[in-house]
């Protein structure tokens, strides 16, 4: 135990002697004669009793103030006991709330252990501290900011919840929490998590970095992924169990069609390592679950869902004078219907839930057709972009990163002879660009996607090269995101968005626990044609359906996996590398960090102390009073 002000013992040095000399000193009293004093004896022994300076006597009273003021003084020295914590009087605590922390080896869940760790450190800290919480893992959160309230504080921690989507990046409250430490001395941030978490190694904390690790299983089982794909006697169900854990384990695989148990299946899976199977199913079925019998650590990520997309195919039109190499390309994509309509088209009827994907060759009507757009080699100008002219043996640069368009696609070999000059929008990006204007532009405005193929395929040798279908292919994906069995597969977090034309006039939305919401409520909101709900950290299955009136036009359904190898990998890291502004690079809080003040309990017992002397002070009165009470209830 120790002192944060050691000084205030003098108190004692001062205050007790004069405790002490109020009972030694002697009352003063005024001298008379007396002619005997045999009746007087016990007036001459309280006249002894106070004279000055005499021994001390044994007195209840003086005891009990003088531990009365022993506790005062101890106190005001602020006494605390060393313990596991932080000793900072700025605070910020980084909770993990990832999947992860939905972990039962440490019980109820490891969430609920690191909210306790955090309430423990709330109460470590010193008098006019203050705190922020951040919540991290998936979507950031700050429930409370730089506060002195330790019942906010509490509150704000009590009310975060486990969050399946997003992962377990730190980068963002660490930055945030960079920032708020450099604004005041004696910072602290505090991280509670199991570790399975990504630091940015650039960033310097200009603070003490301390870590509590939550967490002790290493065992756990997953599936992993699955599908559903249209077959030749039905359905092809594929799915994929691994084991993450650093020991065999052996669990049974149970498949369910629409609800009904379909079939089991005894895996045996070593450490690191998955198992797969495949069926056949029937092609009336709508969706399938694949559920690990037993328990593990994690349950989250022992079920998984698909549903079906056959008979689903995506219905696109193409709106050309001709163009072998297109029509070919697209008949090779798998689960895609193509109508062809001639460039002298100048009306559209069908609804975008019946035709989301349109592609105009070498056309630009004057009405633009309703859903999502592809130009290839534009003539004239529209909305979305300008066309200023031509240019000729354009250079083929593709831009870097992480572009989804270019996933698998090389372009060095195509060459093209010339295309138009665009100039897009603020809503597209460059894919691809060139020396004179870009080739390639894809982007989003108002709701609808958009993607702009500069020059005439057949001025190019792209449809010979092998990157022809591959574009293609994932022009398709962008360009209709809510289609196809990869499309039916949701992360947890990410929005469901739909596209709808005027003629909806209802969206309703079923979540995996059997909530309907709808959009005339508000819960799923219709903004630029396009329908958005983006509370999907739930697992299961989404059922969206749309409507004109009460008539039911068009129902899909989105599954909803825990597919995080990140998440699903729970043994608990000891230690976080995280580079702080002292040179310091371990993370590891060790027993004597912090300091727990008991201040408070001394002036409790001080307290109780008082009422006791003060009862002892009073017992002549209290026993008066006691015995007229007896009276009058005996009268």
């Amino acid at each position: 135990m120790s002192l944060i002000s050691p000084l205030a013992l003098l108190a004692a040095a001062i205050i007790g002697p004069v405790i002490v000399a109020m009972y030694l000193l002697k009352l003063r009293r005024e001298e008379r004669s007396v002619s005997s004093t045999f009746l007087w004896q016990r007036m001459v022994r309280d006249v002894e009793a106070n004279a000055p300076w005499q021994k001390l006597r044994r007195s209840l009273l003086l005891l009990l103030q003088l531990l009365l003021m022993l506790l005062l003084v101890f106190a005001l020295a602020r006494p605390f006991l060393a313990a596991q914590g932080i000793s900072g009087r700025n605070l910020i605590i980084i909770l993990d709330h990832s999947a992860s922390m939905g972990g039962t080896d440490e019980p109820p869940t490891r969430l609920d252990a690191a909210k306790a760790q955090a309430f423990q450190l709330i109460d470590q800290l010193p008098d006019g501290g203050r705190a922020t919480i951040i919540a991290a893992g998936g979507q950031m959160e700050v429930p409370a900011a730089a506060t002195s309230d330790r019942r906010e504080l509490r509150n704000a921690i009590a009310q975060i919840q486990l969050s399946n989507g997003g992962g377990s990046d730190l980068s963002q409250a660490l930055t945030l929490a960079s920032a708020l430490a450099a604004r005041e001395e004696q910072s602290e941030v505090a991280i509670i998590s199991d570790g399975n978490v990504t630091v940015p190694a650039d960033l310097r904390v200009p603070a003490r970095v301390s870590y509590f690790p939550t967490g002790r299983s290493t065992e756990n089982v997953a599936v992993s992924a699955i599908g559903l794909q249209p077959g030749p006697a039905g359905q092809t169900l594929f799915v994929q169990a691994t084991n993450y854990g650093q020991q065999p384990a052996a669990r049974r695989l149970d498949i369910f069609l629409d609800g009904a148990a379909f079939n089991a299946y005894n895996l045996a899976l070593e450490p690191g390592r998955e198992q797969s199977i495949v069926a056949e199913i029937p092609a009336q079925v709508q969706v399938v679950e694949a559920r690990l019998a037993g328990e593990d650590p994690l349950p989250a990520d022992d079920r998984a869902f698909a549903v079906s997309t056959l008979g689903d195919a995506l219905n696109v039109r193409l709106v050309t004078g001709g163009n072998r190499f297109l029509e070919t390309g697209l008949a090779l994509l798998p689960g895609i219907k193509v109508t062809t309509v001639p460039t002298s088209t100048t009306t559209f009827t069908e609804t975008v839930a019946r035709v989301p994907v349109t592609i105009l060759d070498g056309v630009v009507p004057a009405t633009l057709p309703p859903g999502n757009l592809l130009f290839i080699g534009p003539l004239r100008s529209t909305e979305y972009f300008s066309v200023t002219g031509e240019i000729e043996f354009p250079s083929v640069r593709p831009v870097g990163g992480d572009e989804l368009i270019l996933r698998n696609v090389s372009l060095s070999e195509v060459s093209v002879l010339k295309a138009a000059r665009i100039v897009p929008g603020s809503w597209g990006r460059v894919v691809v660009d060139s020396d004179g204007a870009p080739l390639l532009v894809v982007g989003e405005r108002e709701g609808r996607r958009v993607a702009v193929l500069a020059f005439d395929l057949h001025n190019s040798d792209l449809p010979l090269q092998v990157a022809f279908p591959l574009l293609l292919s994932n022009l398709m994906g962008f360009l209709a995101p809510g289609s196809g069995a990869e499309a039916a597969q949701l992360l947890p977090g990410q929005p469901l968005a739909l596209q709808v034309d005027a003629a909806i006039s209802e969206v309703r939305v079923t979540r995996p626990d059997g909530v309907t919401l709808s959009s005339r409520d508000g819960a799923v909101p219709i903004q630029g044609g396009q329908a958005i709900y983006a509370d999907t950290d739930a697992l299961g299955v989404y059922t969206v359906e749309e409507f004109t009136g009460n008539e039911l036009v068009a129902r899909y359904r989105y599954a909803v996996n825990l597919f995080a190898p990140g998440e699903s990998r729970i043994a608990a890291q000891r230690d976080l590398n995280i580079p702080q502004a002292s040179g310091a690079q371990s993370t590891v809080s060790r027993e004597r960090d912090g300091r727990q003040e008991i201040w408070r309990w001394v002036a409790l017992a001080a307290l109780i102390i008082l009422v006791l002397e003060w009862l002892v002070y009073q017992r002549n009165s209290l026993a008066y009073l006691r015995e007229r009470w007896g009276r009058g209830r005996a009268r």
